[in-house]
């Protein structure tokens, strides 16, 4: 990502992103819209936390969320007794993480992009973060992130199709403050590519569609 959409993205999910977000992603009062994405969003996180508790050693991990927003996946993860580090780019976001912890050593939370994120985790996890990238940057972040991760990256993205790219045409003709202002969809081809030559194999994939949230999300182990 670019120095500008790096920008971009930190000012939106510290002023009106967040405020939009922290809404959808608690449980106050939303639009049909917004409640529509909650659901869509919560079903990821439920079937990703249903992969890894099937595997039967989740306490035993050490995972990075990155890109963890208000903690919709970093604090049931470290609930069920993953040792967790999370990381998101807008203070905001991360500090309300921080207040729905109940432990204040794990997740162990930092602010910053992507592409600072340090150390070596079994499993890394990045949800819902593409879309503000760029097909052109995705490759580089996503070999980033799979540098980090002893034995298993998790991405989930916005796949393009026909249709689904007739619909982010729709979105765009209704701009309003609180929309993000760039949104990327990308082959599901393409990224198992990258995911690949970043050394990982596609073990497991599932897709969450709603009216108005779409998610692909690829689970792949290191060859």
């Amino acid at each position: 990502m670019t120095t500008n959409d790096k920008q971009i993205v930190r000012d939106y999910f510290n002023s009106v992103g967040f405020d939009r977000w922290q809404r959808i992603y608690g449980d106050g009062e939303v639009n049909r819209v917004q409640k529509d994405i909650r659901v869509g969003h919560q079903q990821t996180v439920d079937k990703l936390l249903g992969w890894l508790k099937d595997d039967g050693n989740l306490a035993s991990l050490t995972i990075c969320d990155a890109g963890c927003g208000v903690g919709s996946l970093s604090l049931p993860l470290a609930a069920a007794g993953a040792r967790v580090f999370a990381s998101d780019i807008s203070e905001k976001m991360t500090n309300e993480a921080k207040s729905l912890a109940t432990d204040p050593d794990n997740p162990k939370f930092t602010v910053g992009d992507l592409a600072a994120l340090t150390g070596e985790y079994d499993t890394v996890i990045c949800l819902d973060v593409l879309i503000h990238y760029p097909l052109e940057e995705a490759e580089a972040m996503i070999a980033h992130l799979g540098s980090l991760a002893k034995s298993r990256l998790i991405l989930s993205f916005a796949p393009y199709t026909p249709f689904y790219g007739g619909l982010k045409k729709i979105g765009e003709f209704f701009p309003g403050p609180s929309k993000a202002t760039r949104a990327y969809l990308h082959p599901e081809k393409e990224i198992k590519d990258m995911m690949a030559r970043a050394g990982f194999r596609v073990k497991r994939e599932t897709m969450t569609s709603t009216r108005f949230y779409f998610s692909q999300m690829l689970e792949g182990l290191r060859w």
